[in-house]
Parts: structure tokens; sequence; C-alpha cells
């Protein structure tokens, strides 16, 4: 079955080379802070205003701008204006995936819940 934008494959086939590797990587190392992977794991849910993030996540109003705006750098999360908010979701399923496998991964091991197969 071929992808189309309602039914998207989930998983495709990859060679990684290098630069696969690499850019993985870095999209790895912007989840490995905290508050930023608490960011992706709230718009995981869905889209969310800057006010909405800063009380989900109590931190600090300008700590959310930063630490949005490198993951808006990074191609990790969009912005749309909306009237006198800006919305930011995450535009990719694999991402949303990604950060809700990482968390209830970790959730298993602190928890001792067996994993799934």
């Amino acid at each position: 079955m071929n992808p189309t934008p309602e039914n998207p494959s989930l998983v495709h086939p990859v060679a990684p080379g290098a630069e696969l590797l690499e850019s993985a990587a870095a999209t790895l190392r912007m989840l490995a802070e905290p508050t930023r992977l608490h960011l992706l794991w709230q718009l995981a849910q869905g889209p969310r205003t800057v006010t909405e993030l800063v009380e989900a996540t109590g931190a600090a109003r300008t700590v959310v701008s930063q630490h949005l705006a490198k993951l808006r750098l990074s191609g990790l999360v969009e912005a749309r204006k909306e009237g006198r908010h800006v919305i930011y979701s995450v535009p990719d399923g694999h991402l949303v995936r990604l950060v809700r496998e990482v968390v209830n991964h970790t959730d298993h091991r602190l928890t001792g819940e067996l994993t799934h197969g």
C-alpha cells in the first residue's frame, strides 16, 4: 500500500549513512534536554500556546520561549499565528511517536513495569 496524507507510512526501509546518522543524533541531542523534552511531550498531545506550555511545564516564560526557538530552528516544531497568540505544534508523526515512546520506555524502567514486545 502506498502512503498518502490520510494513510502515511509509519515505517519505511532506510539504509543509514553518515549524514543520516549525524542528523538523527542532532535530533536526539535536542530531546536530551529535560525542558525541551517536556515541551515536546506537551506538543505531542496537541498544539499549544506559549502560555499553555508555561503552565504545563512550570518553566519561566523566557525559558520556554528560548527552548521553543531552538526547537523551531531545528525544524522539530512549527508555529502559526492565531490572532494575538502563537500556536506551536509538532508536524511530524515520527517525532510524536519517538517522544511518546522514550517517555513510556523510561516510565517502564523507573516503575519496573514489564516492557512490550
